[in-house]
């Protein structure tokens, strides 16, 4: 048994956008959020930190909400930080509720105890999993994607791709989405596999819920300095929509 993490004054962890839709795309956004349960004081950490790319994943929440939008698709965003609880990640992953995240110390992660982690998992991550396993559930759903954002730099290293498709065993898909992305903007360097590499023991989306239903997916993921901005959502959030509509039509 543990004690409860969120009052009535925390968000709901699970926004759902367009959730009645039988569009075949489901949209995904673990990342979406910054929120802090009132609990956990928050977490100990700036809110610049909250605000920089070790807090959620930038621009990630109105690319997916304009692709929804766009598409007519529905979409599942998680509200709170990827510091109280990474939705991408097993809760029991090292990086799951990081002590450190890209040199940044998150004191309010220090030392949890078995209750304090499961009350993250019970009451963040397993709503979040559960809406979006009911999402495609839905008979007519044949694709499901996830939007992402990563930092230009990480540990002094610069990563040159715009814009990256994560897979494992469903190299068609994020095949398709690249060839069509290319053929839209060819001024884009594209990483298949990167800046990130899909591992049991690290990810959730691509193996949970993609590759155990057998549908249609890819994890995308776009530089955040694209998308800091309105203008630049808007470009990739069409971009991304027509994209999909192309891998549909041809699939």
């Amino acid at each position: 048994m543990y004690d409860r993490l969120l009052t009535a004054r925390d968000p709901a962890p699970v926004e759902r956008v367009n959730a009645e839709s039988d569009h075949p795309v489901l949209l995904v956004c673990e990342h979406a959020g910054q929120a802090v349960p009132e609990r956990l004081a928050g977490l100990g950490v700036s809110a610049e930190t909250l605000d920089a790319h070790v807090g959620w994943d930038i621009g990630a929440r109105a690319v997916t909400l304009q692709m929804a939008a766009t598409l007519g698709a529905p979409a599942v965003l998680q509200r709170f930080s990827r510091l109280v609880i990474d939705c991408n990640r097993p809760p029991e992953a090292p990086d799951s509720m990081p002590e450190t995240s890209d040199g940044v110390a998150v004191p309010g992660n220090s030392g949890l105890d078995p209750a304090a982690r499961q009350a993250r998992t019970s009451e963040i991550f397993d709503p979040f999993q559960a809406a979006t396993a009911t999402l495609l559930e839905h008979p007519r759903r044949k694709a499901a994607f996830a939007i992402h954002s990563f930092t230009p730099q990480m540990g002094g290293r610069a990563r040159p791709w715009d814009i990256g498709f994560l897979f494992r065993h469903d190299t068609v898909t994020s095949a398709a989405l690249s060839k069509a992305v290319t053929g839209l903007r060819p001024d884009l360097t594209i990483g298949m596999n990167q800046p990130y590499q899909i591992e049991d023991a690290s990810d959730w989306f691509v193996p949970r819920h993609g590759e155990a239903r057998g549908i249609a997916h890819s994890l995308i993921e776009i530089r955040n300095d694209h998308i800091s901005g309105p203008a630049g959502q808007a470009a990739f959030a069409e971009l991304l929509s027509t994209a999909i509509t192309d891998f549909l039509r041809t699939s």
